[in-house]
């Protein structure tokens, strides 16, 4: 295990594992500090010193945060992952402020996270693929199509209301197959996971984007369940998955 720090320095937390977790010896985190453990009770503090008076949010930052939870979920170790940024005024106050006082919820949190990593199954329509589906099964779509692209270059002013319409059709046509597409990809991969985030929608070619809680012996069989699904759509919908990943989307808001 790393060597203690130095107890009054301001020290930057990761996350919190169970006090009986090792952690190698030559981790390092932001700056290149050793990162060490904190313990209180069952639960243990994953920090490493941060220099006075230097603001945090580099990608550098970032990066090193990322960097020490992934050492921790690569060798599925159970971990509460902490949000970029937080940082307490010495090692005493990570023991009394962080782990005395919330001992017991921290406790129970990773209990709920025991076994399990999140994924997150990202799904993004052909874009070519549904705007031709569209067309071909909206009469009003198809007719405006037909209209603005016979209309000679010269003359585009007298269809710009036309091309308005026609955007605004086709938008709610794929919003309207986006969302009732999203909520079966959703519905078709919940019973694998053993809890569920749906994260809304970044751009209107987004299908689904949620994060699932999966038990680590059943990583390769959900992994199988969304070859699968993404066979189905092949040429309509690209499915991927990303992880395992810290499991941000299940630790409690407060």
């Amino acid at each position: 295990m790393t060597t203690p720090q130095t107890s009054a320095a301001t020290q930057y937390v990761y996350g919190i594992i169970r006090a009986d977790a090792s952690v190698p010896d030559d981790l390092t985190g932001l700056d290149g500090q050793p990162v060490s453990v904190v313990a209180h009770g069952p639960c243990a503090a994953l920090v490493s010193e941060l220099a006075q008076q230097r603001p945090l949010g580099e990608r550098a930052d970032l990066l090193a945060h990322q960097r020490v939870l992934d050492v921790f979920v690569s060798a599925g170790v159970d971990i509460l992952p902490s949000r970029f940024g937080a940082a307490l005024g010495s090692r005493d106050a990570v023991e009394k402020e962080l782990l005395a006082e919330n001992g017991e919820r921290l406790s129970q949190v990773l209990d709920r996270l025991t076994g399990r990593q999140e994924v997150r199954v990202k799904g993004t329509y052909v874009q070519e693929a549904i705007l031709r589906e569209v067309v071909a099964e909206e009469p009003e779509v198809a007719e405006l199509n037909e209209r603005v692209r016979n209309v000679p270059e010269d003359a585009s002013d007298a269809v710009y209301y036309d091309r308005v319409r026609l955007g605004e059709l086709v938008a709610q046509s794929v919003k309207r197959r986006r969302d009732e597409e999203g909520a079966r990809l959703l519905e078709s991969l919940a019973p694998a996971a053993a809890a569920v985030a749906a994260h809304a929608p970044v751009r209107e070619e987004d299908v689904i984007d949620a994060s699932f809680l999966v038990d680590r012996a059943k990583l390769a069989d959900f992994q199988r369940t969304v070859d699968a699904l993404a066979g189905e759509h092949q040429g309509r919908v690209t499915l991927r998955l990303v992880g395992p990943l810290p499991p941000y989307s299940f630790v409690p808001e407060e």
